[in-house]
């Protein structure tokens, strides 16, 4: 069995919840490692600072979708206040 790697953003670790939906889909997997690390933080900063959990699943699936549809970045994302 391959070991899935997943590379983390530049001050984030991905959270538990948004990695177990990351390694369920192989082509998310090549497109989340293709980013550039501040790119993969945006999307971290994007999910974890929501504050209803309804709010954080929908995040969750959109990174998905919007990973898949190309993008590289979440839409109308200001940054995370971790951000470098």
């Amino acid at each position: 069995m391959n070991k899935i790697v997943l590379s983390s953003g530049v001050v984030h670790e991905i959270p538990k919840d948004l990695k177990k939906k990351l390694v369920s889909d192989e082509s998310v997997i090549e497109r989340w490692n293709d980013l550039t690390p501040l790119a993969r933080n945006e999307w971290i900063c994007w999910t974890v600072t929501t504050k209803k959990p309804e709010t954080r699943l929908n995040h969750i699936e959109r990174t998905m979708t919007e990973l898949l549809a190309g993008k590289r970045r979440p839409c109308c994302w200001s940054g995370c206040s971790h951000r470098n």
